[in-house]
Formats: C-alpha cells, sequence, structure tokens
C-alpha cells in the first residue's frame, strides 16, 4: 500500500479520506497536542508527531512516505508589505515544499482557502505552482465545493496536486457528481440524530431511529452516536434564535433584536433542504434548521462528512476546532482516489 504522511493534520480529515481510498497512513504531525488525541484515537495504525513544522530540524524526525498531504496556513501572505514568498513567516507552508526537494515523495496534496488565488491578484499562487514545478513535480490545481461531491457543506478550497515528473502521469480532478438542485441537504445528513430537547447531555447514545437516506447509510456506521451534546443557551440566545426563520440570518431579526451581531453569518439558521454554510470554528453563528441551539459537534461532523464512528477527543472548544478545520473526508476520498489510480 502507498504509505502517506499527513502535514497539520489536525483531527484527519484528509487523513480519513485518503485511508477509505486505498492508502496506509504512516505518520500524522501537527503543533496541537489535543488535536492530535484525536487523531491518534482514529489513525491507531499511524505514528504522531507533535512537531513545530516552522523550524528546518522537523525533517530530521519524518519518516518517508510516497505521499505528502496537509493544509499548511500560509501567515507571510500578508496583503501588505515586501510580496516574497520566501518570507521566514512562511516557514508553515515552505515545510512541505522543503519535504519535497529531499525526501522526493511521488506525490503530494496540500489543501487551503480559496483566497489564496486571488491573493496579489494571483501573484502568490502563481509563486507557489512554480515552486512545485522547480523541484521535478506535474502540478494541478482546482477551486473545488464539496457540495459538488455529495457533501452536505458549501465549502469552496483550492486543491493544489502533484506527481512526481518521472512517472509521467498528470493529475486529472474527478468530475462534479452533483448538480445544485441534487445536492445533499442538512435534513438528509441530520434528520434522524436525537434532537436533545429534553436531555442536552447525551454525548453517547445508542441510535434511535434507522437511516432514512443515502447519506445517512453511510455515515451510520456505528452502534452509537458520540459527541453528540448540545450546548445551554440562554434564555434569551434561545428567544433571538427562535425569531429567525428557516435560511434566514440577522437580516430577519425584528428591529433592535440581536444587534450586538450583524455581520454576514451572524444568527445564520441552516434550511433543512439544503446543504449548511460552511462549518467554521466558532460554532456560535451557525443554528440547526430546526431546533433553537447551535448544532452539536457530531452534528457538524456529519454536514463535514465524518462517519460516525469517528471520535473526537479533547475539550468541545477543541473538538469543534477540530470539526471546523477539516478537509471533509468523503471529498478527500474521491480527490484521493482519481490519485492512487495514477501512482499505484
Amino acid at each position: 500500500m502507498l504509505t502517506v504522511s499527513d502535514f497539520f493534520c489536525g483531527c484527519g480529515g484528509l487523513s480519513q479520506g485518503f485511508k477509505e481510498a486505498g492508502f496506509k497512513i504512516k505518520t500524522g504531525i501537527d503543533f496541537n497536542k489535543s488535536f492530535l488525541e484525536t487523531y491518534a484515537h482514529n489513525f491507531p495504525e499511524a505514528s504522531v508527531l507533535n512537531l513545530d513544522l516552522g523550524k528546518d530540524k522537523f525533517l530530521k524526525e519524518i519518516p518517508y512516505s510516497e505521499v505528502i498531504i496537509g493544509g499548511p496556513p500560509c501567515q507571510g501572505f500578508s496583503l501588505t508589505g515586501p510580496r516574497n514568498i520566501d518570507d521566514p513567516r512562511n516557514q508553515l507552508y515552505l515545510s512541505i515544499f522543503k519535504t519535497l526537494k529531499i525526501m522526493k515523495p511521488k506525490a503530494f496534496l496540500i489543501e487551503n482557502v480559496r483566497g489564496l488565488m486571488t491573493m496579489w491578484n494571483g501573484q502568490v499562487f502563481k509563486e507557489i505552482i512554480k515552486k512545485f514545478e522547480s523541484v521535478g513535480y506535474n502540478v494541478a490545481f482546482q477551486l473545488v465545493n464539496s457540495a459538488d461531491y455529495g457533501v452536505p457543506q458549501i465549502r469552496h478550497r483550492v486543491f493544489i496536486v502533484g506527481i512526481k515528473k518521472e512517472l509521467n502521469k498528470n493529475y486529472q480532478f474527478p468530475n462534479k457528481e452533483f448538480k445544485k438542485e441534487e445536492y445533499v441537504s442538512c435534513f438528509e445528513a441530520i434528520g434522524n440524530v436525537p434532537s436533545l430537547e429534553k436531555d442536552l447531555k447525551q454525548s453517547s447514545l445508542a441510535y434511535k431511529k434507522k437511516p432514512s437516506t443515502k447519506f445517512q447509510k453511510y455515515v451510520m456506521d456505528s452502534n452509537k452516536l458520540y459527541n453528540h451534546e448540545a450546548t445551554a443557551h440562554k434564555d434569551f440566545v434561545k428567544k433571538t434564535i427562535a425569531l429567525v426563520p428557516e435560511g434566514g440570518n440577522y437580516k430577519d431579526l425584528p428591529e433592535g433584536i440581536g444587534k450586538s451581531r450583524k455581520f454576514n453569518e451572524a444568527w445564520t439558521r441552516y434550511h433543512s433542504r439544503k446543504p449548511s454554510k460552511t462549518i467554521d470554528t466558532g460554532h456560535r453563528n451557525h443554528f440547526h434548521y430546526k431546533y433553537n441551539r447551535v448544532p452539536t459537534v457530531r452534528e457538524n461532523a456529519r454536514l463535514q462528512s465524518f462517519k460516525d464512528s469517528f471520535r473526537f477527543l479533547a475539550t468541545r472548544t477543541s473538538q469543534n476546532t477540530q470539526v471546523g478545520n477539516a478537509v471533509p473526508p468523503l471529498l478527500a476520498y474521491k480527490i484521493a482516489k482519481e490519485l492512487i489510480k495514477l501512482i499505484k
């Protein structure tokens, strides 16, 4: 099996997709120990490294893998100041480049926010592609919406895939599978999850409803439902949420209510017949399409396409961050499946 090292692995969304596509997850690397706690639980076969990838010495500690994947932050790509791709503040991004240059794996994959493509009128992105090509890779890239591939969430991210030139292969992204009117909806994803209206603290419970949709059959692979615990909102918060119609936001609130938060995502209630908005790490601005509360960790995990057997550890705040930062495993699987056909 082709081995994979996951840089900035977080809880392991990318790794889960690659694992399901037939890759062997060899190493997970992250600086956040609570993220690695979740990663180690779900990938017991992998070695887990708590490393600062912004430091050069990390290369001595990472074993060779045939494929490198990851979603590096690009903190040094400021909109002002010197536009230097080799800025020391970009060491996190450059860690993958340095690894490719020295280890020369068969392929790599990088995921990042779509703003990377347009930063400085696209100059940064062009330099990134050139840099990867300069160390011997045929590079392909594409802006992808996860909902086009069966994930019940609108999430736009750019993916960069490189294949070693000696292999004489060029990566092709999978075709879109769903039209807008066919997108998997919030109801199809989480409609059978217990409401928690009477009991907020059911972090581990048996299923009460059988799967009623194709997506539910896909994710329901466990005997129990973990990480399903509701937030205990104050009464005024619940009353404010109740005033927001399905698919609405702060603009639908009566004058003078909810005025402390007036930005695009504030007081957003999901729509049962549409995919969710992009899952974020804050878990304070988006609300269940039916119940007057934020989605639970498990509900957001389903909207990210994590299967129910995938457990999130550490504090609930960390769990929400882990889910929000992750690459949807179902999308990662479909991208990885095309890659393994070329290089296996």
